[in-house]
C-alpha cells in the first residue's frame, strides 16, 4: 500500500480502515476481515463508542504494533487541556496501546474556539512526551487553522475533511498542502449509490476494469488524500483494498474534479 509523509517524517499509509458506526459486537470480524485483506492503518475515535472492541481486536489480531498506524480522536465535551489529557488516557486504556500513532481534535468548538486552542496545547505536551507521533485536526477551515499557527509551538500534521467527489474541497486541501499539512478525507465515497452511479464514476469503472468505489478511491489517493473506507461487508472490505496497480490520468482526474457541488454529506 502506498505510503505518504507527515511534515515530522513519520510515516503513514494511504488507505486506512474506518472504524465510524460499526457495532461493538461486529467490530471483532470488521477487524480481523480488514487485517486479513491488508489494512495496516486504523482510523478511530473515542464518539464512535467501539474503541474497547477495537482495541481486542487488534491484540486478539497478534499483528505486531509497529505494524499499524492506529488514529483517534478527542471529542467535543473532552475539549480544554486537562480535559484532553484524561481523555486520551482513556483511549489509550480503551484500544489497549502505549501510544497512537495519531491524535486529533475531532471538531473546533464554534462557540469557544479558545477551548480548542486549550486542547492543541495538549495535543502538543502529548507530541513533546512521545505518548503520540504525530498529532492533527479535524473539520478546521482555514481560519481556524491560521489562529492555531499564531501560537502553536508544533504546527498541525494532518487535517481530516469531509471529501468525495461532490465536495472536493479544492481550495482547503490546497491550502493544507501548502502549510505542510497532510489531507485525509472523510466519507471518501460519499456514502454509496449517488456518486457511485455517476455516469463519469462509472465510465472510469469500466474503462480500468474496476468498480466505481475502486475509481473514487484510486482519486482520492491520487490527488494525495488519505482515506479510509469502511464496510462491515467481507467482500467489499477487500475490494476496497484492491486498488493498486492502477492510475488515473490528469485529465480523468480534472474530470473528476468537476463533478464537485461543494455539497456536504455529513455535517457542516
Amino acid at each position: 500500500m502506498e505510503t505518504t509523509q507527515l511534515s515530522n517524517g513519520v510515516t503513514i499509509p494511504m488507505l486506512g480502515f474506518g472504524t465510524y458506526l460499526i457495532d461493538s459486537q461486529d467490530v471483532p470480524a470488521a477487524i480481523q476481515t480488514a487485517f486479513d485483506a491488508g489494512y495496516r492503518h486504523l482510523d478511530c475515535a473515542h464518539i464512535y463508542r467501539n474503541e474497547p472492541a477495537v482495541g481486542a481486536a487488534i491484540k486478539a489480531s497478534g499483528i505486531a504494533r509497529d505494524d499499524l498506524f492506529v488514529t483517534s480522536k478527542v471529542w467535543n465535551a473532552d475539549q480544554g487541556y486537562d480535559k484532553t489529557l484524561a481523555a486520551y488516557d482513556q483511549t489509550l486504556k480503551d484500544l489497549q496501546l502505549d501510544y497512537l500513532d495519531l491524535y486529533l481534535i475531532h471538531w473546533p468548538n464554534e462557540k469557544n474556539f479558545d477551548l480548542t486552542l486549550d486542547t492543541w496545547r495538549a495535543l502538543e505536551t502529548l507530541y513533546q512526551q512521545k505518548k503520540v507521533r504525530a498529532i492533527g485536526v479535524s473539520n478546521f477551515s482555514q481560519d481556524q487553522l491560521k489562529q492555531v499557527f499564531e501560537m502553536a509551538t508544533v504546527k498541525p500534521m494532518v487535517n481530516q475533511i469531509e471529501r468525495h467527489p461532490y465536495k472536493v474541497q479544492a481550495d482547503l486541501g490546497k491550502f493544507d498542502t501548502d502549510n505542510g499539512i497532510v489531507n485525509e478525507g472523510y466519507s471518501p465515497i460519499g456514502h454509496g449509490h449517488l456518486i457511485l452511479e455517476d455516469p463519469v464514476i462509472t465510465q472510469l469503472a469500466q474503462k480500468y476494469g474496476k468498480t466505481p468505489a475502486q475509481i473514487v478511491l484510486r482519486w482520492q489517493i491520487d490527488t494525495g488524500f488519505v482515506v479510509f473506507p469502511k464496510s462491515s461487508k467481507p467482500a467489499r472490505v477487500k475490494e476496497n483494498f484492491e486498488i493498486s496497480g492502477f492510475h488515473l490520468t490528469a485529465d480523468e482526474i480534472q474530470t473528476i474534479n468537476g463533478l464537485d457541488r461543494d455539497e456536504h454529506l455529513n455535517y457542516d
